[in-house]
């Protein structure tokens, strides 16, 4: 999970720092301002006024003492909204964290207490002449508001083992599986898959096989997903009602490999009494496999890396 975590929170890193460096500049211009006339509420209010327009995308503007205690009204494009005077913010998840010795804090996202949705607060320190902390002043974005500054992370392509519900796990060995309808039919099944997947546009699928249906997505309707029952898996005519579509050249998975992850997958539901595949879970373009097991234990694996592991090495993982 490490790396994982590490790619996303870069990501999402590197779109603070785009905020922050935005922010930076007319925060501590506004601080200076607003330690000409700390703690003057009306004063303030007019100073936090001609700032905000120099904010892209805040929402609202106030000025905190050194405890937390809101000293100005919310200040937002629309007017002051006086009702947050002397509100305690000192609670907030802005205010938690370890402010800086100077310039501007940008928290965590968090929910906002009114709005109930994602945001962020950027909080910068006021000082006075002497170099005294006379206060904060903060200001709070939406993050629907904000404009994404970078690309969409990029998936990991690496194998991860998430753990289900412990309940499930405790009472594995009380359980022995059922064969299913789609048990009973799976080499028309795996077949109907493979035609699909290989000359039809399928490029992700759900085997679900104790429950005896699939759900797939196809690349010309790429948004909606579309579930097959087991009668549409065990009838080839259904491969008429997807339009002839040419391997994709970016999927990752080669095109003479799809049987072989949908055999291995035969392999795992049928491997053992107890300890069996659930469902499985294949996608073209990043290649990876997805695996849920009895004891509701899953998988997320290279399909490379899937084939290579071989039926030995899944009896001896369980």
């Amino acid at each position: 999970m490490a790396q994982t975590n590490q790619t996303l929170h870069e990501s999402i890193a590197r779109q603070r720092r785009e905020l922050l460096h935005v922010l930076q500049e007319p925060l501590q211009q506004l601080a200076q301002r607003c330690a000409q006339v700390w703690p003057d509420r009306e004063k303030l209010e007019q100073v936090l006024g001609e700032g905000l327009p120099t904010l892209p995308y805040g929402k609202s503007l106030y000025a905190l003492d050194p405890n937390g205690i809101q000293i100005s009204s919310n200040v937002t494009r629309s007017g002051l909204l006086a009702a947050s005077f002397g509100r305690d913010r000192s609670k907030r998840p802005y205010l938690c964290e370890v402010m800086p010795i100077s310039g501007a804090l940008l928290s965590e996202a968090y929910i906002s207490q009114i709005g109930r949705h994602p945001s962020l607060t950027a909080v910068q320190v006021v000082r006075d002449a002497a170099g005294a902390v006379r206060g904060f002043i903060g200001i709070d974005f939406g993050l629907r508001e904000l404009p994404l500054t970078h690309k969409l992370y990029d998936e990991p392509v690496y194998w991860r083992q998430l753990k289900g519900d412990p309940s499930i796990r405790s009472t594995v060995f009380h359980q022995n599986r059922t064969e299913s309808v789609m048990d009973q039919q799976l080499d028309v099944v795996l077949g109907v898959i493979e035609e699909l997947m290989a000359y039809h546009g399928v490029y992700h699928v759900i085997l679900h096989f104790s429950s005896n249906r699939a759900v797939i997505w196809e690349m010309g309707d790429p948004y909606r997903y579309r579930m097959l029952d087991i009668d549409a898996l065990i009838d080839p005519d259904i491969c008429l009602a997807f339009p002839k579509t040419p391997y994709p050249a970016d999927a990752l998975v080669a095109q003479e490999k799809i049987r072989a992850v949908l055999d291995a997958f035969r392999k795992l539901r049928f491997m053992d009494e107890m300890f069996y595949l659930r469902s499985g879970t294949l996608n073209l373009f990043n290649g990876i496999v997805g695996l849920t097991f009895s004891c509701d234990g899953s998988h997320y694996i290279p399909y490379d890396e899937f084939l290579g592991a071989g039926h030995d090495f899944w009896v001896g993982q369980n």
